[in-house]
């Protein structure tokens, strides 16, 4: 059997992975630059009990690996072995269907945000606790809590960007990938905003992520941004 999970959803995707891979004791990892034929074959043909199922857990071989001039003949591989192994390939992002469609026998699990994240995010804005806080929690009940804390950062990052050069080019890689309604939209949404206050939330962010990967949180991360976003 051969899974594959991928989403936009990595902080669930990647809790499932790990989940299936704690249930079997001599599961082998692999990460995408430590995959080659030679191993594979070690792994799945060599020594063992007889008909004995192997069990082989891999991070981003997919997106990775993908221009590698072996990639094809290890792709092949690990379907073929399939069929009597257990496989999981993991990446951290939403594959496209042209690379899916080149399983056809895999079981495909996608891990997509929720939409009630996307509707946070847009309903950030002074004076607005109320709908943020009741989002927010329709949101923590569908996704992991680190999850919505990331989308966070990276939407006070842009609106802070716009708001200080909104007519510069800037070098913050998710204003590079906006298309120009997007543009548009963040621009209206951080002029909601006095840049002091702005500022000021991004380093209330800021600390918070340093305090949460430090253990130095004094609430839930959950209590944290509940309380951050009253503050918005």
């Amino acid at each position: 059997m051969l899974t594959i999970l991928h989403g936009n959803d990595t902080a669930l995707s990647r809790k499932n992975f790990f989940e299936e891979k704690q249930k079997i004791e001599n599961a082998v990892l692999l990460e995408a630059d430590q995959i080659n034929l030679t191993d594979l074959a070690q792994l799945f043909d060599g020594g063992g009990l007889f008909n004995e199922t192997k069990y082989l857990f891999v991070e981003q071989f997919l997106t990775k690996r993908k221009k590698s001039s072996d990639y094809k003949e290890i792709i092949t591989y690990m379907q073929k072995r399939a069929d009597k192994n257990t496989i999981f390939l993991w990446e951290n992002k939403e594959l496209e269907i042209s690379i899916l469609k080149g399983f056809p026998k895999a079981i495909i699990k996608a891990f997509k945000l929720p939409q009630t994240l996307f509707q946070l995010l847009d309903t950030i804005r002074p004076k607005n606790h109320k709908e943020i806080i009741k989002l927010f929690h329709e949101t923590v009940e569908n996704t992991e809590t680190e999850m919505v804390f990331f989308m966070l950062v990276r939407q006070f990052r842009i609106l802070l960007a716009l708001h200080e050069n909104p007519n510069e080019d800037n070098p913050i890689e998710e204003l590079r990938r906006l298309a120009p309604w997007q543009k548009t939209k963040f621009e209206k949404q951080s002029h909601s905003f006095e840049l002091s206050h702005l500022l000021n939330l991004y380093e209330k962010l800021f600390a918070i992520e340093v305090n949460q990967k430090t253990g130095a949180l004094t609430s839930s991360l959950i209590c944290t941004i509940d309380f951050f976003l009253l503050g918005v």
